[in-house]
């Protein structure tokens, strides 16, 4: 068995890598999937596509490698956090559609839950802050959308699952219900100090315990696929969310050391090794990947809108034919002429929370033209990056002088270069940026014996490309401010 086999479950696309014990890419399939706009800020997905998509990706993948299942030694999975599913244990169908991470449904009761008073204990017991991007409100307005729902919930008939629980329920013949303690974490009913489904949490939301998964090690046994998957039994040997994959993938394995995944959001991860660190300034503390397969912790930061801003403008308003374009466009002005963009089209996340402000373009004048609003757009991923990274100085103690990148915009070189200018750090980029699926594969071939530790495969991460900042400090304070003024301006709470 020469070979790993990592699938990345994101929120557009789903993706399967297969690595060889160097770390070299045997293979690799993407394909995306719908997403589904119910109404004004709601966010679907067919659980069916999410499965199918899946599917198709892992066997295009082992086809283009020309390897069969007897080959890989075990399997890894990274995913979407948040989204929520629920089906039925026993015919396996879902109930409705997956409520993504990304949907603002539940605003209302996460606003509830601020003003009844309930902040600082979910704090405390998940480190967490109330807000709709997280599981509990979405399965609490799952249960309470339908009688029949409700109903057969109490009854135990139906379990609950973020994307990962979903997968390994279908790939293991709807014989295993689990997931790991990074996706736990982030359902906003999981005890992190404890380690287990808070009882006093699922009360407030009425949620019945029997629909919980069971929660396991991130690298570690988790089952074996259905034979009629692959056509073969293959150990599923690691699961983890994707930044909590994507942290452990850059190797920030120590104390102090940051990684941030520039996805459709835009996500900062702190290691803090065994301890958790609260946030003063309204960052999260979250569930890691540990280094010996136990959980550890976190400081994050997560931006909703992040590379999402770039499909915004190719796939909205049409002034970019690509992703890739974007770079091009950036560099065909000297800077935006005063224009800020900021993409809160669902709200802004840390260190703001408010689920209320919107997007906006703003310091329009007739010379601001298409390269100057492709240029905001991408500043603005930077931006937002650093004021979580200026949070997790304060809340830590350290000064962050490194900061590894990965996920798709990170290969823009305009972007890394001024993200290295406006937050003053060397910035690395990996030779392979999807960290994602690296890091799953790197939590499934540690599980099965693949790789001997964390310091065989940190001997395989090499780095593509360092960026070092050059801007002066009057010219990084003057364009801050800027921003900030913008913000301020979108704002509602």
């Amino acid at each position: 068995m020469k070979f790993i086999m990592s699938i990345d479950c994101g929120t557009t696309s789903e993706r399967c890598m297969i690595f060889d014990h160097q770390l070299n890419i045997k293979a690799v399939s993407q394909r995306e999937f719908k997403q589904i706009y119910p109404k004004a800020g709601w966010v679907e997905q067919d659980p069916g596509d999410i499965w199918e998509t899946l599917l198709y990706v892992c066997r295009d993948a082992l086809t283009k490698a020309g390897i069969r299942a007897a080959d890989i030694a075990s399997i890894g999975i990274a995913n979407q956090r948040e989204t929520t599913i629920v089906w039925d244990r026993y015919t396996g169908k879902p109930v409705m559609n997956a409520i993504v991470w990304q949907c603002r449904r539940t605003a209302s009761e996460a606003e509830k839950l601020k003003t009844g008073g309930y902040s600082e204990k979910i704090k405390l017991k998940t480190g967490l802050i109330p807000d709709a991007y997280f599981s509990s409100t979405k399965l609490k307005w799952i249960l309470e959308s339908d009688e029949k729902i409700r109903k057969s919930a109490k009854n135990g008939d139906l379990i609950f699952g973020t994307v990962d629980s979903w997968v390994i329920w279908k790939l293991t013949g709807c014989k295993v219900h689990a997931t790991d303690y990074t996706n736990a974490s982030r359902t906003m009913l999981f005890n992190i100090q404890e380690f287990k489904w808070d009882e006093d949490l699922l009360r407030t939301f009425g949620i019945p315990k029997s629909m919980m998964p069971a929660v396991l090690p991130s690298s570690g046994y988790f089952g074996e696929t259905e034979e009629s998957v692959f056509g073969k039994p293959i150990p599923i040997m690691g699961a983890a969310g994707d930044q909590q994959a994507a942290l452990f993938g850059q190797c920030c394995h120590q104390p102090g050391q940051v990684k941030n995944t520039y996805g459709t959001g835009g996500f900062l991860l702190m290691n803090t090794g065994n301890r958790p660190v609260f946030s003063s300034g309204g960052l999260l503390t979250t569930i890691s990947c540990g280094t010996g397969g136990e959980p550890g912790y976190a400081l994050e930061g997560s931006v909703f809108v992040a590379g999402a801003a770039i499909q915004w403008l190719r796939d909205e308003l049409g002034i970019i034919q690509s992703a890739a374009q974007s770079e091009e466009l950036a560099l065909s002005v000297e800077d935006t002429s005063g224009c800020y963009f900021v993409p809160a089209f669902t709200g802004l996340g840390a260190p703001y929370w408010d689920q209320s402000a919107r997007g906006a373009i703003l310091g329009l004048t007739r010379g601001v033209g298409r390269g100057h609003i492709v240029r905001a757009a991408l500043e603005a991923i930077a931006f937002q990056t650093e004021d979580i990274l200026e949070v997790m100085r304060k809340d830590s103690g350290i000064n962050v002088s490194r900061l590894a990148i990965d996920g798709g915009a990170a290969q823009n070189n305009f972007l890394a270069e001024f993200q290295s200018n406006i937050s003053d750090v060397e910035i690395i980029r990996p030779a392979c940026v999807e960290t994602t699926a690296l890091g799953a594969a790197f939590l499934a071939g540690t599980g099965c014996g693949f790789w001997k530790g964390l310091d065989e495969i940190k001997d395989y991460y090499k780095v593509d490309r360092t960026f070092s900042p050059s801007m002066s400090i009057s010219e990084r304070s003057r364009l801050l401010s800027g921003w900030h003024d913008a913000v301020k301006r979108v704002l509602c709470d």
